[in-house]
């Protein structure tokens, strides 16, 4: 089974930038689509990005031009850069992964599908004050 550990998110204001790290073990990395996801109490999990073994990545609407998401396959990791941050960016962020995958993600919004995501991380809090 993964086992995912997330680092890096924390306060910043309103144009600032943070950097979530994940780091995977547990599992054939290169056959593991990786994603973000991320939650603000009473509401549901919400998918921000996606990335393949390949490094193709599909993001969110609303993260868009603003998000980028990069993977280093040789030491198991994800980090998800987040750039010119919002209010509205503030929630729980949560790393996943898809072991059923053999590396491949969906195309488009179905690869931000809640339930093929198998591992979890315990989350890490970004907080974005206006």
């Amino acid at each position: 089974q993964v086992q995912l550990v997330e680092s890096g998110g924390g306060s910043v204001s309103a144009g600032g930038s943070l950097r979530l790290s994940c780091a995977a073990s547990g599992y054939n990395y290169k056959r593991i689509c990786m994603a973000w996801f991320r939650q603000i109490p009473g509401k549901g999990r919400e998918g921000v990005a996606s990335i393949a073994a390949d490094g193709s990545a599909y993001y969110a609407d609303s993260v868009k031009g603003r998000f980028t998401l990069s993977r280093d396959n040789a030491k198991n990791t994800v980090e998800l850069q987040m750039n010119s941050l919002k209010p509205e960016d503030t929630a729980m962020y949560y790393c996943a992964a898809n072991t059923g995958s053999a590396g491949v993600c969906f195309d488009g919004p179905r690869s931000l599908q809640i339930y093929d995501y198998n591992g979890w991380g315990q989350g890490t809090q970004v907080t974005v004050s206006s």
